[in-house]
């Protein structure tokens, strides 16, 4: 069947749209199969960012995608505009490390983390596994953002077993070569009684004071500073030289190398500070939050800039 020239000018132009682009039911927020959300899981667990789009939303593309590249199943993962493969072949590759390298993600040779268990993690975990299905393991992960989980599953062809806490940990080797250091215990949340990873390899935000931002801009030094405050806040003062980080800011952030120094303010410091956070899940290195925001710039650099 031959492909409307409208319906496959429209996905040439999706898939190219990003490097690794996944055509799936739901997004990457909300899987709205089983299929593609062991894909997210694969994907998110190699890389910080990609595309998706969503077919359950476009019947053009439901269909058309099938035709275009010659597979009849959803989800369908292309890199670099070549099309890689389905749920079956991805868990595959994945597997055999090959997706890996099809994604440009480096995977230790030898990766055997060293990972602390307190005793009441230990205690809970062991509890767990016991009235889990027959078969099931306890399985690791910490992805592309470094957000770490823990799960019950079958055993995946290349995991790793590490002991700790009288526990044996599975983990997919990419997971391995971010979990050295990692601690698991036990933490009440607003949720109630879960578990808490603290993992030392996540990437840091680093605090910069106001006065060695005005330092820095006076030294010339090279940066990109991002107001992270609604525009109506920014209507009433901003920091010169700093841009609004909306939708078309954060796009052309996420295209810059991951070394750019990426500065965050906000009025006192707290929603940059996610900001940067945020930034920093996504693989940058040089990332600083303004303490004290704008409110520190009127007060300790700048009193013409109004306070509010």
């Amino acid at each position: 069947m031959d492909l409307d020239p409208n319906t496959r000018e429209k996905i040439d132009a999706l898939i190219q749209s990003n490097d690794v682009m996944l055509i799936m039911k739901g997004n990457r927020e909300g899987p709205q199969c089983g299929f593609s959300a062991t894909v997210v899981r694969i994907l998110d667990t190699l890389v910080p960012d990609y595309g998706t789009a969503d077919v359950l939303q476009d019947s053009a593309l439901r269909d058309g995608i099938k035709i275009y590249s010659s597979w009849p199943t959803i989800p369908q993962l292309y890199v670099k505009g070549e099309f890689v493969g389905g749920c079956d072949i991805i868990q595959e590759l994945f597997g055999s490390g090959e997706l890996q390298q099809t994604l440009g993600v480096e995977v230790p040779e030898s990766a055997m983390p060293e990972i602390q268990v307190t005793p009441p993690a230990a205690e809970e975990l062991a509890r767990a596994l016991e009235s889990g299905a027959p078969g099931q393991v306890l399985h690791l992960a910490v992805d592309a953002r470094f957000q770490n989980g823990l799960s019950l599953g079958p055993e995946a062809p290349g995991d790793l077993a590490v002991e700790a806490g009288g526990l044996k940990l599975y983990m997919d080797r990419v997971t391995a070569g971010r979990a050295n250091g990692v601690t698991i215990d036990i933490a009440d949340t607003a949720q109630g009684r879960g578990f808490a990873i603290d993992n030392p390899n996540a990437p840091q935000v680093t605090q910069m004071t106001v006065c060695e931002l005005k330092a820095a801009m006076d030294d010339g030094a090279a940066f990109e500073l991002f107001d992270v405050r609604t525009p109506e806040e920014r209507a009433q003062a901003s920091i010169p030289g700093s841009l609004l980080l909306g939708q078309d800011e954060t796009q052309r952030v996420e295209s810059l190398p991951k070394d750019t120094m990426l500065v965050f303010h906000c009025h006192h410091g707290g929603r940059s500070q996610q900001a940067a956070e945020s930034f920093a899940s996504r693989g940058f290195t040089n990332v600083h939050n303004v303490v004290g925001g704008i409110q520190a710039w009127s007060e300790e650099v700048d009193s013409g800039v109004p306070q509010y």
